[in-house]
């Protein structure tokens, strides 16, 4: 914790190891909530006018 974070450099990104890990997982979560399908009841619906 007392160390500053590593770097990331590519072309013109330079970007912190922790920042880019957050950002990865916040890619994953976003992927799998358009994947994963979104749930709902297992009764049928009920559709009284």
């Amino acid at each position: 914790m007392d160390s500053p974070a590593g770097y990331f450099n590519w072309a013109f990104i330079s970007i912190s190891v922790p920042n880019l890990i957050v950002i990865g997982g916040m890619v994953l979560v976003f992927a799998l909530a358009l994947i994963l399908p979104f749930p709902h009841s297992t009764r049928g619906r009920n559709t009284k006018g």
